[in-house]
């Protein structure tokens, strides 16, 4: 795939604050040949269960950083990938390159490239919009769900929240993540904020944090409508792993409202867990919703 791409300097992800997870990287990936793309890999590859954790926009893989110590501790290993355009995977200059089967299809690529099984999906955000859509396509891989503050877009407005951040975002060609993230979760440190703008030096390495929030579907004539229908009907008919959900009362785009409506949509999804502090990111929260997640799948 001939797609013109910058990449973050490794100096910038010295020294972040609870993250101290190696790098693993992968630029062989069937139909993004020359794209690398990062991926956090802990505990041992021969483990039982994997758990694959997937991040949405602006954040990276750092989002995780609370939870996967808690997976890890169960024997279980974590996969936690950088979308193109974010975290230490390359970033794809051209807008327009941003649509959502060349992200969804990456994601398929990389869990053959890995061969994963026994999967326990982790969802937020983007991560969902775009996660929640893959086990529909392979389902023989997939045992679990861990789901926080995300949906599944099928061509319906979002609602007053999502479109006022829409229109912010549009005007903020150079996002200002670290003051969003620090907005979003006040719990956050300077370094922890300023952690999650360390892969973006300038502008010209935000492209894809400029295009995701254009990309969700909220009129059905858009890419990946077809396939979140699909995914909708297989999480409430066919699904028969077990699921856990967590809310970020907070959150003022994607909040309690959404996560009851898409409860509503997953087969034998138990009431969820409330963060009543917890905004967006509810993954700032990582360590205890992991933990309690783990206790309601009788601690593995």
């Amino acid at each position: 795939m001939s797609v013109s791409a910058k990449r973050t300097p490794d100096d910038r992800f010295a020294g972040l604050p609870g993250y101290s997870f190696a790098p693993h990287y992968v630029d062989t990936l069937a139909g993004y040949e020359g794209l690398r793309v990062h991926y956090l890999d802990e505990g041992p590859k021969d483990a039982a269960r994997t758990f694959l954790c997937l991040h949405g926009q602006p954040s990276w893989s750092y989002l995780y950083r609370k939870m996967i110590p808690v997976f890890t501790a169960s024997g279980a290993r974590v996969i936690a990938p950088d979308w193109l355009g974010f975290g230490r995977s390359d970033k794809p200059v051209d807008e327009a390159a941003y649509t959502f089967h060349f992200h969804r299809n990456m994601m398929l690529a990389l869990i053959r490239h890995l061969d994963l099984t026994n999967i326990t999906l982790v969802v937020q955000d983007w991560g969902g919009l775009l996660g929640l859509t893959i086990p529909v396509d392979m389902p023989e891989r997939f045992e679990r769900l861990i789901v926080m503050n995300t949906t599944l877009a099928v061509g319906q407005s979002l609602g007053p929240g999502f479109e006022a951040w829409k229109a912010f975002n549009r005007t903020q060609p150079d996002l200002d993540i670290a003051a969003l993230m620090q907005r979003a979760s006040p719990v956050l440190s300077d370094a922890e904020a300023a952690a999650y703008s360390a892969p973006y030096p300038d502008a010209s390495y935000k492209a894809g944090v400029r295009r995701f929030p254009e990309l969700v579907m909220v009129a059905p004539d858009m890419e990946g409508v077809e396939v979140s229908r699909r995914a909708a009907d297989w999480w409430a008919r066919d699904w028969t792993g077990r699921g856990f959900m967590a809310v970020g009362a907070q959150d003022p785009v994607l909040g309690l409202q959404h996560m009851q409506a898409l409860r509503s949509q997953i087969r034998n999804c138990p009431e969820p867990m409330m963060i009543p502090n917890g905004g967006h990111f509810v993954q700032e929260w990582g360590d205890e919703i992991a933990s309690a997640a783990l206790a309601a799948f009788g601690g593995t």
